[in-house]
């Protein structure tokens, strides 16, 4: 009798769980071996389905520390059906890449499956060379010694090629020319290698962001190379940029998938409790355990389960993000977001198909041997779909305006500005360029004139080009702020917001603030962009994140900071005085019966 592959498994299973004896394993494992090395149809429908070979030969270390056969969970075997249909399409020409995302809650068991499918490839597979990339040198470390290295050591010897270790955490087969390896993503990791798999473990956590580390591997990424990028969420970074985008198959896979997700009660009396809490409560938690019992038929030993996770947490929104019932749960809850996250991303379904009344930039003649308020004149706005302005509200007649602007520091920033209405508060205009310091600051002087001469706070830490050009073009309305003479002592006024120690917690504190209160005023998405990627770093300082810009946001804070300076009254013009006609005029010498009298 030749022996299929599915049959050899499930009597694995059987005698497995008959009496769980890994020694007797070990005896069946070397057993099937033997029939691999005189059936040739196993050994193909094996190199079809490398799945195979872990399910009849691999042993892992489980949750609780037990050394068990690697069958596969629901999840594992809910991905691997994606996998084959998708690699089977790929030979059909119905699908062009084979690219996956998977996000998912804590521990579901991807990263062992994946490094033990590399492994089997590595194994079955002339040529094949698989890579895995890490978030950290420490996880590196345990992926290679307790996933990999442990599940390779423990196969029977007749399963092993001929292999060599060295230095770079690999594991090499010299004979068929095949490899694994694995390192901690950096900028320039993968170079010089042609890699057939791809694994990017948890990738949201990667210090240089998905984009910058993919740059790192060039061109060594085959065509029909498998890719698999896997990751619980670590906020709005290019992770969730990845998966909005719907560049790969995206995966995701909810905690309660995993079977031993499930607590017993203490006591009846407990359940009872707890059922009437679900019931009856309307805090958070117990909300979304009411939603999970009814919408999701969660079983009350998963709701337990669920809860009692919960309250571990000091930080109570991470439960979202670690064990996520919903992609938009696992994105939005990131703790690392300066704003809160949820209502930045409701705003922007809000406001996602409303597009600015108008965008552009300003056209004018410009002529340095004209006086200075003269210099600039003919100003006049020109619709661009590809400009950098954009307004969202029009000019209104005697109302005042606060333009805040951002330099480009070191050049690889934007130059920004952001313009409020000091009455209502509304952000009505955006600017946003990689210009020159001069085109900047000619359309920032524009931007100026068209919002009523509006009060113009531009920041000087990288350049005071900006401010000094504006006084020398005669724009007689900039932020003044209040400076010390390192000589005289004596305080004077200067032009420009400078963001200092002591400035700069404060104007992030008023945007924080400004979010929070006033978050229906903020019209444009590309600000909201940048809030949702706006975070505190590991020593608490908050920045953009790591590949991403915060210009706009920084802009924003200036503008709000400077309201102050500008004026909160409407200026509404006198109407001339009526004149009457001279026959109407009060005059001496006209005679009452000589006109009607009502």
């Amino acid at each position: 009798m030749k022996y299929t592959s599915d049959y050899l498994i499930e009597k694995r299973k059987e005698k497995w769980y008959q009496d769980y004896d890994i020694e007797r394993d070990k005896i069946f494992r070397e057993s099937i071996v033997e029939e691999l090395c005189i059936n040739e149809e196993l050994r193909g429908e094996i190199k079809l389905n490398p799945e195979k070979l872990i399910e009849l030969t691999f042993i892992v270390v489980n949750k609780d520390k037990k050394t068990v056969p690697f069958f596969l969970n629901e999840v594992q075997l809910d991905f691997l059906d994606i996998l084959n249909n998708s690699k089977r399409d790929f030979t059909d020409g119905k699908l062009l890449d084979l690219s996956f995302l998977i996000l998912k809650g804590r521990q579901l068991g991807f990263t062992t499956f994946i490094t033990a499918y590399q492994l089997a490839c590595t194994i079955i597979t002339r040529n094949f060379e698989g890579y895995t990339i890490a978030d950290s040198n420490d996880n590196a470390e345990s992926i290679f010694t307790n996933k990999a290295k442990f599940m390779y050591n423990n196969l029977p010897d007749k399963l092993k090629p001929t292999e060599k270790y060295n230095t770079k955490r690999q594991l090499i087969f010299e004979k068929i020319n095949s490899s694994w390896g694995i390192d901690s993503a950096t900028k320039d990791m993968g170079r010089s290698r042609t890699i057939n798999f791809l694994h990017a473990s948890e990738c949201a956590f990667w210090k240089y962001g998905i984009a910058i580390t993919q740059a790192g591997l060039g061109e060594a990424l085959t065509k029909d190379s498998i890719k698999i990028y896997e990751s619980t969420a670590n906020g709005y970074n290019d992770f969730q940029e990845m998966w909005a985008s719907g560049t790969c198959i995206n995966c995701f896979y909810e905690w309660w998938r995993t079977k031993e997700y499930s607590l017993e009660f203490e006591s009846e009396e407990i359940k009872q409790e707890f059922i009437n809490k679900i019931d009856n409560r309307t805090e958070w938690i117990y909300t979304r355990l009411k939603w999970l019992k009814t919408i999701k038929k969660l079983t009350l030993n998963q709701l337990y389960w669920y809860y009692k996770k919960y309250e571990k947490y000091l930080e109570k929104d991470m439960i979202k993000q670690e064990y996520p019932c919903t992609p938009d749960d696992a994105f939005l809850s990131s703790g690392r977001c300066v704003f809160d996250s949820e209502q930045v991303m409701a705003r922007k379904e809000e406001i996602k198909k409303k597009n600015p009344i108008k965008t552009g930039y300003f056209n004018y003649t410009y002529d340095d041997t004209k006086p200075e308020k003269e210099k600039i004149i003919n100003i006049e706005w020109i619709d661009d779909d590809n400009g950098y302005i954009k307004i969202y509200e029009d000019v209104q007649k005697g109302y005042p305006y606060v333009i805040g602007g951002d330099t480009a520091g070191d050049g690889s920033d934007n130059f920004t500005g952001q313009v409020i209405n000091n009455i209502t508060g509304n952000q009505v205009a955006v600017l946003k360029h990689q210009f020159d310091e001069d085109i900047y600051t000619r359309q920032m002087y524009c931007l100026g004139k068209y919002f009523n001469n509006a009060l113009l706070s531009i920041e000087i830490n990288h350049s005071t080009y900006p401010v000094k050009e504006l006084e020398r073009l005669g724009y007689d309305n900039q932020f003044i702020r209040e400076v010390e003479d390192t000589y005289t002592k004596r305080k004077q006024n200067k032009y420009g917001f400078k963001t200092t120690v002591q400035t700069r917690p404060l104007i992030i504190s008023l945007i924080i603030k400004w979010f929070k209160e006033n978050i229906n005023k903020i019209n444009d998405l590309d600000t909201l962009e940048e809030a949702l990627k706006f975070i505190r770093n590991e020593k608490g300082k908050a920045e953009a994140e790591i590949g991403y810009h915060d210009d706009l946001i920084m802009a924003f804070a200036i503008c709000i900071y400077s309201r102050e300076q500008g004026s909160f009254e409407i200026e509404i013009e006198e109407e001339p005085e009526m004149v009457l006609p001279f026959a109407l005029q009060d005059d001496d010498n006209y005679n009452d019966d000589e006109y009607i009298r009502w």
